[in-house]
């Protein structure tokens, strides 16, 4: 079968519901920004509560659905929840608000961004100031400014440090970027924080599958939504070493190399609506990623292949050396402008990634050999 016959049957063979595109969009416009996950992780929750047997939550935050917890053999499926944002760091006597990142945001951005900033008396709105550009450029013999960290500030229009604070702003609470999901022609989906709670979804929307259609998994599946991965890898570290799983499939966000001022030659091809990307790397176990691209074959998913150097950069790389070491692989779902306001996907490659883990849990056993030797 051609490769555009393997793409056509199997993007037609839609999984997706009404009620996990309803799914998708609270889960997508819930602020959950690093360290403070809890809101969005109270949705995921309790839309995994009928596909699952049973959860927990653990100390920082990571949740964790369960399907047959009695089983000896534990395989994960996992996500991360956070979503980058901005601390409150100092407040002015005349009410401006500077910052310092939380997670890997981009500064570049941020000029003119409407802000939600999460304080103990609720969200107050608020605005990233610029200056005009009449003014900016008022001096020729002045350099225009960039956006940097330090000349990045949020207005609310309170006039003094008093009128912020008694709106509930304190050193230390969250911005988070007002964009929400929005979708755009020919199927490709936009917003913030697809990096990577698209990943929760779809690992959400496997659970459900599994439920669905009454399959009965040889082992314990562990659906994990895994915190505090924007700072490194933080949440996956933790719950690794408590669940000690034998098989990890791990599932985040990668770069569509397709647009202007990414080099191929560095990152790689790969472009959102080719199917899910598979990595060769130090953590990838060889054989795992040789089982998931024979399923794909088998059940006629077009992936595409890239490589990484000495890690992932996703949570693979805590699963993979946890405990005695994980068997664990890395599928990632091709994404345009990664840590931005309009991160951009492609419907069928969620359709085709959630197709992917499930038809690999299906295919997999305890007794699959793993083994090197």
């Amino acid at each position: 079968m051609s490769k555009t016959k393997k793409e056509n049957k199997s993007n037609s063979e839609t999984v997706l519901t009404e009620q996990s595109h309803t799914f998708l969009r609270q889960y997508l416009n819930n602020p959950s920004p690093v360290g403070f996950e809890s809101s969005g992780q109270k949705i995921w929750l309790e839309y995994m509560k009928p596909y699952i047997d049973t959860q927990f939550v653990d100390a920082y935050g990571t949740a964790v659905g369960i399907i047959n917890p009695d089983h000896p053999f534990k395989v994960v499926i996992e996500a991360h929840a956070d979503e980058i944002s901005w601390f409150v760091n100092y407040i002015t006597d005349q009410g401006l608000i500077y910052l310092k990142r939380n997670g890997g945001v981009d500064h570049q951005i941020a000029p003119s961004k409407r802000v939600w900033i999460h304080g103990k008396k609720g969200p107050v709105k608020a605005v990233f100031g610029w200056p005009a550009i009449h003014t900016r450029l008022g001096n020729p013999e002045q350099k225009e400014q960039a956006p940097k960290v330090d000349n990045l500030f949020l207005d609310c229009r309170d006039r003094t440090k008093k009128e912020v604070e008694d709106l509930g702003i304190h050193i230390g609470a969250v911005a988070t970027y007002e964009e929400g999901f929005e979708e755009l022609a020919y199927n490709y989906y936009i917003g913030r924080a697809m990096d990577n709670r698209i990943g929760g979804f779809m690992i959400a929307e496997v659970a459900r599958l599994l439920k669905e259609n009454n399959k009965q998994l040889p082992f314990g599946l562990y659906v994990v939504n895994a915190v505090q991965e924007e700072i490194g890898l933080r949440g996956a570290e933790m719950i690794a070493r408590r669940i000690k799983p034998n098989v990890a499939i791990i599932t985040d966000v990668t770069h569509d190399t397709t647009t202007p001022m990414i080099n191929k030659i560095i990152e790689g091809d790969c472009s959102c609506g080719k199917g899910p990307s598979l990595a060769y790397g130090p953590a990838v176990h060889n054989k795992l990623l040789n089982f998931v691209q024979d399923v794909a074959e088998q059940s006629n998913i077009p992936v595409q292949l890239r490589t990484v150097s000495r890690s992932t950069g996703t949570d693979t790389d805590s699963f993979a050396y946890a405990n005695d070491g994980c068997p664990s692989v890395l599928i990632s779902i091709p994404l345009r402008y990664m840590h931005t306001t309009v991160e951009m996907l492609h419907k069928d490659d969620i359709e085709n990634t959630i197709k992917l883990m499930y038809d690999t849990l299906l295919a997999l056993t305890p007794e699959t050999n793993l083994s090197y030797l």
